[in-house]
């Protein structure tokens, strides 16, 4: 994929950063304008503001305009804040007299599958065509500028909010709201809140970009219902990635068919979100699972430590916690630090007589802000913990406990750690909570499993923030043919078993008696891919008259299954009996590139669904990564006694699979091999069924 330029991306600088307004349709009727100038006024916008209005002469106590043409001069940036029907209108009047950018809020301007609604589409394309005009909208809610004072999202509870470094950009407008006011209730605060609506012009990929250049920016949340521009999309990405900012994501249409179900297993398990999922593994994108994950996750990225691995020390205060924490660390995946023999005998003195410390830590409630403080600094102090977690819940005013918060905040400046506090259960923040959070100066979390869950994503993004993501370069000239694709595979170490063609039953049974029995007898049809499932696969043949005899019912059940197909023969090959079978594909993914899927092969490959999906270029640890949380990989170390496998020739067989279709694929955009079979340790790979689909 070539590197990214300037012209990937359109500013979003006269949107967010206007030095100057109009408001068209403004009116004390409407709900949104009305308070949308009560929040610049009320804070202290300190552009101008025009009002446009072509009924009133003045609206708020000012003077009204009739249109965008009749400013004394043009502005930075418009709402417009119209019925439909008058969009068009208002843009050219935008573009007669210069304006720089407009938020369009209504609806119906080229969304949904109304005529009418389509053909202001269209016309509003063409202005934006012909003018250097940036579009934010339609059909979104505007946006907040927080240090701007520039309040242009009808929600004057948020414009009191202080300044932050959270910028959060949704492509629902009525979910940004909830998110921002829930996150506020927890102590979070923002740099801008960005509807972005229908993005016909200004998207996803422009907001990241921006709010990776501003410089009060430190994490960036988004709701994602599409992505509209992918390559743009990713190169913002990767830039976020560089400049140590994390992206946190919450993305809709998990269970969206894939568009390719139909064409082989690799398309079917592949679909739209598990590419996506593995573009976000390869550009350090957080993916959190709700809008609730979403607060916890933004919430601990507020500290601006990363940990140096994945291990979680435990105070905690409660055994029904450290029960519950067992659980959640297996499912979720986490990793519990094991303590240090100093840490042990540090703490026994904390413990009651006979009980062993471990983590997570069970030592009571501490009767004070200090005794927690020391436990805690005792763990965080052990080399072998990555990260602390102290179960501890912000009071709803300060208290005698709460009254002297030093030593929690002497604890945190004692370690370069992550600390963040949790508690079991959700429950309500007060104003004094919060304060106390920034006071003792790491956030607090609730739930068990989403905290843990936010932990992962800090290790997570630790490993590869400052990184560039690696991407694949042009598809190179390909000259590859069916004739010549077993060969080709060859030269990259990807072997099948000895084959024959034939084809006649007749012909088909005379290579097989010369190949030497037992074989397997497969049809050859262009239009036939799941050979299984048309009768085309017949094992384990071991004479002359049972190939023929099976060639011969082939020919029915293929035409039975495929009327009209083209039979071109039939292959004979080399009976493989015995070693794991495994699955490995790659595809062009028509929004994200080139990937790679390795699992569990065999004909219940999409029952089983065990498999991993990951973004091309890989290398060997990349490899390893996809395997290790599979069922296969136990498959490979010997499953209930049977011999282990050699998964080292498949970990190479997978990426030579990827080098090769790297190299390959302007003349292919699918090819799966299901199964690669990997025989017993040292004796290698060979793969069994080969599907390819030409360009």
């Amino acid at each position: 994929m070539a590197a990214f330029g300037a012209d990937d991306f359109r500013s979003a600088e006269l949107t967010l950063r206007a030095r100057s307004l109009a408001l068209v349709g403004a009116s004390e009727r409407g709900r949104w304008p009305a308070q949308i100038v009560g929040a610049l006024r009320e804070h202290g916008f300190p552009g101008k503001i025009y009002l446009v209005n072509p009924r009133q002469e003045s609206v708020f106590g000012e003077k009204a305009y009739p249109s965008l043409r009749d400013l004394p001069e043009a502005v930075d940036h418009a709402m417009v804040i119209v019925p439909a029907p008058a969009v068009t209108g208002v843009l050219e009047d935008a573009e007669a007299r210069g304006i720089g950018s407009l938020t369009i809020y209504a609806g119906g301007v080229g969304d949904g599958a109304d005529e009418a609604s389509q053909a202001r589409g269209r016309e509003l394309r063409a202005v934006l065509a012909r003018t250097n005009m940036r579009l934010a909208g339609p059909n979104c809610m505007g946006a907040h500028s927080f240090r701007e004072k520039l309040f242009a999202y009808p929600n004057p509870e948020l414009a009191k909010l202080e300044p932050g470094s959270v910028g959060a950009v949704f492509q629902s407008g009525g979910t940004l709201q909830f998110f921002m006011k829930t996150g506020a209730s927890r102590g979070l605060r923002y740099s801008y809140g960005i509807s972005s609506g229908n993005e016909m012009d200004l998207d996803l990929a422009d907001y990241v970009n921006f709010l990776v250049d501003d410089e009060h920016t430190r994490q960036i949340v988004l709701f994602v219902e599409g992505i509209r521009r992918p390559r743009a999309f990713m190169n913002a990405a990767a830039r976020a990635l560089e400049a140590g900012k994390p992206i946190l994501t919450l993305k809709t249409g998990a269970t969206q068919n894939s568009r390719d179900a139909a064409q082989s297993h690799t398309g079917a398990i592949a679909g739209d979100y598990q590419a996506y999922l593995a573009m976000c593994r390869r550009f350090g994108i957080i993916r959190c699972e709700n809008l609730d994950d979403l607060v916890e996750t933004t919430l601990a990225f507020q500290t601006t430590r990363r940990p140096k691995g994945p291990r979680i020390g435990f105070v905690t205060t409660s055994g029904g916690t450290v029960d519950m924490l067992y659980d959640y660390v297996e499912s979720e995946g986490a990793s519990l630090a094991h303590f240090s023999p100093h840490t042990d005998t540090a703490l026994r003195p904390y413990m009651q007589d006979e009980i062993k410390p471990r983590n997570p830590l069970d030592v009571g409630i501490p009767s004070t802000l200090k005794a927690a403080s020391d436990l805690c600094a005792i763990v965080a102090g052990d080399d072998n913990v990555d990260m602390l977690a102290w179960a501890g819940q912000l009071p709803g005013k300060r208290n005698k406990t709460w009254e002297d918060t030093a030593a929690l905040r002497t604890m945190l400046e004692a370690t370069d750690k992550p600390v963040l506090g949790f508690a079991r259960m959700t429950y309500q923040v007060t104003p004094e909570g919060q304060d106390l959070q920034r006071e003792v100066g790491f956030p607090f979390l609730q739930g068990l499993q989403p905290t843990l869950r936010a932990m992962n994503a800090l290790w997570f993004h630790a490993q590869i923030q400052g990184k560039s993501p690696r991407r694949p370069e042009p598809a190179p000239v390909s000259d590859l043919t069916p004739d010549t694709l077993r060969a080709t595979l060859a030269s990259y170490g990807i072997f099948g078993p000895r084959q024959e063609f034939a084809t006649t039953p007749a012909a088909a049974a005379e290579a097989a008696a010369t190949m030497g029995f037992p074989v397997v007898l497969k049809i050859r049809s262009p239009d036939i891919l799941h050979k299984t499932e048309a009768g085309g696969v017949a094992l384990d043949l071991r004479e002359g008259a049972a190939v023929h005899k099976a060639a011969e019912a082939m020919l029915a059940s293929a035409q039975a299954y495929c009327p009209g197909a083209r039979i071109e023969g039939f292959e004979i090959h080399e009976m493989v009996s015995g070693g794991v079978e495994a699955i490995v594909g790659a595809r062009e993914d028509a929004l994200y590139g080139p990937m790679l899927l390795l699992g569990s092969g065999g004909v219940l490959v999409e029952l089983l669904n065990d498999v991993s999906l990951a973004m091309l270029p890989l290398e060997e640890a990349d490899i390893a990564a996809m395997m290790a949380p599979l069922k296969l990989a136990r498959l490979l170390a010997g499953y209930r006694g049977r011999p282990a496998a050699d998964a080292k020739a498949l970990a190479q067989g997978a990426l030579a699979l990827g080098r090769f279709f790297l190299d390959h694929r302007a003349r292919i955009s699918d090819i799966e091999i299901n199964p690669l079979v990997a025989r017993e340790a040292g004796r290698g790979v060979v793969a069994l069924d080969i599907r390819v689909l030409w360009r």
